[in-house]
């Protein structure tokens, strides 16, 4: 693609991980609206249950890192918070319809893995015996390998967890220590060897735009991932947000590197994982072309909510616990407050520890589900929307507030194609998916929110 094309396009747009982003939540929703789209949820779609756990503990925080995390005094706060936990999953799930399945448990952080093994295996146990599951669920764990022994590793398999993530970010122990990353403690062919023998997939994450990286460094890292033959790969652009994390910006004393350096890393990086046999799905993923995702991305039933992609097998309303957790019900969002302190007083006053929400009117529900198809399946079909809501497909081009002038120009400039039927990205477009997506968003030109680049 064209360098100023790349430059007109790389501008920040919201990253469409939700729909409104979090940014629009408003301080107004409070526990009585939390009650209500609660209980409404029993009989929305989808029916099935998705549970969060947020584990805020790290045993010291990287610099790069936007995520809400603190780190440990001691072990007494840890285990508080984790007795809130069981309170508040056990409260919400008093609300909840007992015929509903689970189908995912995840747990992000912070570290989620500061947690021994068996209090893991009780949190999981505490989910399991309240409610059925579908079949193959997915219970999975973001882990950090600095820290982690092979007992460790093992234990996950016993405590119920068939996924792990294992953030690796960089295989190079420079660009680690530029960004205050612990390297991990056990080789990743170890590692793999344990988790494989239980039976458990993995995924490898990695962050390229971080200080010290170079095009040719990190397709070194993509070249060792790839021959690890994990199950699935993701490549997270950084995104440089110093007003959410200021230690971001003892970053820019390194450097971060050019735009072009750090297209030429994702382009690298593609290239080499498709010769490899994987294969590329929404904005950051590649997965084997056994993998389901892939499966539902040809028949473009991919989707996603803030466990991740996932398929409409899998899909469920998500449940979070634990501070800054985002409830994402078919009606609303609902997101706890990021103090520990105010969490733990909140929940055991018998009060929610809900912040801030939003509630979706009939047609920003509609705005999100066309954004979630673009995202996932990079293409919009009026008919098949349509036929999601049982109307016609004039009918749902006219809910919607988007100025066609805005898609002709992104087709004008090789984004997009566009035709009476719908939208698809264009292979060299699929980058600035984002760009797109922001087009149907009615709240966009709202100002006063600050977002990433795409690149």
């Amino acid at each position: 693609m064209d360098s100023r094309i790349v430059a007109k396009y790389n501008v920040p747009v919201p990253r469409y991980t939700s729909y409104p982003p979090a940014n629009f939540f408003d301080g107004r929703f409070g526990n009585e609206a939390y009650e209500r789209a609660l209980d409404r949820s029993n009989s929305q779609e989808p029916r099935h249950i998705s549970v969060y756990f947020h584990i805020p503990f790290c045993r010291h925080l990287c610099h790069y890192c936007g995520c809400n995390s603190y780190p440990i005094r001691d072990r007494v706060r840890v285990e508080e918070y984790v007795r809130t936990l069981r309170e508040e999953m056990k409260r919400v799930f008093s609300r909840l319809d007992r015929s509903r399945r689970v189908s995912q448990i995840h747990y992000g952080g912070g570290t989620p893995t500061v947690l021994p093994p068996d209090v893991l295996k009780s949190l999981n146990d505490a989910v399991l015996e309240e409610f059925d599951v579908i079949d193959r669920p997915e219970i999975a764990i973001e882990c950090h390998p600095g820290y982690l022994d092979g007992a460790y590793w093992e234990s996950l398999a016993e405590a119920g967890f068939n996924r792990v993530s294992i953030g690796i970010q960089d295989f190079d122990e420079n660009v680690l220590n530029a960004v205050h990353r612990r390297p991990s403690l056990l080789p990743a062919e170890e590692i793999f060897a344990i988790l494989r023998s239980r039976g458990i997939s993995v995924n490898l994450d990695f962050i390229y735009g971080l200080p010290l990286q170079t095009a040719a460094g990190f397709e070194n890292t993509i070249r060792k991932a790839a021959t690890l033959q994990p199950d699935r790969i993701v490549t997270f652009s950084y995104a440089h947000v110093p007003w959410v994390n200021p230690s971001m910006k003892k970053l820019e004393i390194l450097g971060l590197p050019e735009q072009e350096e750090k297209r030429q890393m994702f382009l690298r990086a593609t290239r080499l994982l498709n010769e490899a046999g994987y294969r590329s799905i929404g904005l950051d993923h590649f997965v084997r072309e056994d993998d389901e995702l892939y499966d539902a991305f040809l028949k473009k039933r991919l989707h996603r909510n803030f466990q991740g992609y996932c398929t409409r097998r899998t899909t469920g309303q998500v449940y979070a616990f634990g501070v800054s957790g985002i409830t994402q019900l078919s009606c609303a969002y609902a997101q706890n407050t990021k103090d520990i302190d105010r969490y733990v007083t909140d929940i055991r006053s018998g009060r929610w520890a809900v912040e801030r929400g939003y509630e979706l009117s009939p047609v920003l529900q509609l705005t999100r589900e066309v954004i979630t198809r673009l995202m996932c399946n990079e293409r919009i079909v009026w008919k098949e929307l349509a036929d999601f809501y049982g109307v016609s497909p004039e009918e749902i081009v006219s809910r919607l507030s988007f100025d066609r002038r805005r898609l002709e120009e992104l087709e004008r400039d090789g984004i997009v194609f566009c035709t009476d039927e719908g939208i698809e990205m264009t292979p060299e477009g699929q980058m600035f998916v984002r760009n797109v997506a922001a087009v149907f968003d009615p709240l966009y030109e709202s100002g006063g929110r600050s977002y990433s680049k795409p690149l």
